[in-house]
């Protein structure tokens, strides 16, 4: 029988070390081979190799359609990525060879497209990448196997667009039961949009409580899954990151002079796929007793490229000074003092928020393998630290955007 004569059938990538599989991207050439092991001679028809990679959303909605009937509505949609098919094994002449026992290698290569989707598992959805092997022989059942590899598409966050500042302004007039009790100002900045996992987001911020009560300053980092079929969405949310601030007085003013929120081993933003996106959002708000809350969100994106020492860095030190020009946050000087220790820089807060524990959001697996080099970057240059920053009694009024 088959499977008393096949000891091993194996798909095997080259790079692979212990433990840890290669990551590919767009482009790249995916190579390795077929490991067949035989105890005994074995008659075979064909041996064929197809890599595969499919984004695939599925979920379902109950929806009513009076007071006693109700039905269930399926949502689902896939897209093919990779589709690469080759014969490894045929036989010159007939259609059955036999091979002797013993171990036999069939080696492969093929070249990815040039533009890929980052793998990902999600609740209602996925992308995901594999090499199936198939060996049959006459009369008995087809003998398959199979390799799952990681893609992950670049994101460099070294571009204009992901290098300009995000700003934005909120007010809302505070309500207690049928009367005014004050306006509540939001206003928050950070110095780009592009991040990568283990850097830090300065936040600059500027909450006016002219109510009379005190209100609560948080900030968040928000994962956002979006999953669309046939015309529909269905969206998943969770924090990755968050922080509090202290409360703020009635009557009273206060600043954020980039209160650090670290980001942590997460996947980075899918932007360009079909069928489901992956973004990411920094979200301040105010918790105004009694009154809904004050929310200002700015977008991020989370890239696998980070910020280059030179070049874009330096280009990226002059418009933070003209950041904190425009917070009227001083001039940077032009000896610098020493960097603070990492430590400091990179010291989480307790959070707020309750971050969610999902399946989704495991830092298990080869992405996160990938980017663990990623989570420690190291500290900003000298000058991009103010070493010097003003009182709280010499700070003016902020300007936003």
């Amino acid at each position: 029988m088959l499977f008393d004569k096949v000891k091993a059938f194996v798909v095997q990538l080259d790079g692979s070390s212990a433990g840890a599989d290669p990551v590919f991207s767009g482009g790249q050439t995916v190579a390795g081979r077929v490991l067949l092991e035989l105890s005994g001679p074995a008659r075979v028809g064909s041996l064929k190799l197809h890599a595969r990679g499919r984004a695939h959303v599925h979920w379902t909605e109950s929806r009513s359609a009076g007071s006693s009937t109700a039905y269930t509505q399926s949502y689902s949609e896939r897209v093919e990525i990779v589709s690469h098919r080759t014969m490894l094994l045929t036989p010159d002449t007939g259609e059955i060879t036999t091979l002797p026992p013993g171990r036999h290698e069939f080696p492969f290569s093929f070249q990815l497209p040039p533009t890929l989707v980052t793998s990902f598992e999600g609740k209602h959805g996925s992308v995901r990448y594999c090499i199936k092997a198939t060996l049959h022989r006459p009369w008995i059942p087809a003998c398959r196997t199979r390799k799952v590899f990681t893609v992950i598409e670049p994101v460099d966050i070294n571009t204009p667009a992901l290098l300009a500042p995000q700003a934005g302004a909120q007010e809302k007039i505070a309500r207690s039961w049928y009367s005014n009790s004050g306006l509540v100002s939001l206003s928050a900045k950070i110095d780009r949009k592009g991040y990568t996992p283990g850097e830090v987001i300065p936040v600059f911020a500027e909450i006016d409580n002219s109510s009379t009560r005190p209100v609560l300053p948080r900030a968040a980092v928000v994962q956002t899954q979006t999953f669309m079929a046939r015309g529909a969405r269905k969206q998943k949310r969770a924090v990755v990151a968050s922080l509090s601030g202290e409360p703020v007085g009635p009557g009273r003013r206060v600043l954020w002079q980039g209160r650090a929120l670290r980001i942590p081993p997460v996947g980075p933003s899918i932007l360009h796929c079909r069928v489901l996106h992956v973004d990411y959002a920094l979200k301040v708000c105010v918790d105004i007793p009694g009154s809904s809350k004050l929310l200002l969100e700015l977008p991020l994106v989370i890239g696998t490229i980070p910020l280059h020492p030179f070049g874009s860095r330096s280009s990226s030190v002059g418009s933070h000074a003209s950041f904190l020009l425009d917070w009227g946050l001083g001039v940077l000087p032009e000896q610098p003092e020493a960097p603070p220790e990492y430590s400091e820089v990179v010291a989480v807060e307790q959070s707020p928020f309750p971050l969610l524990q999902d399946t989704d959001m495991s830092v298990e697996g080869p992405f996160f393998t990938y980017i663990q080099e990623f989570r420690f970057c190291p500290p900003p240059l000298y000058s991009e630290e103010d070493p010097n920053p003003p009182s709280e009694a010499m700070r003016p009024h902020c300007r936003t955007c």
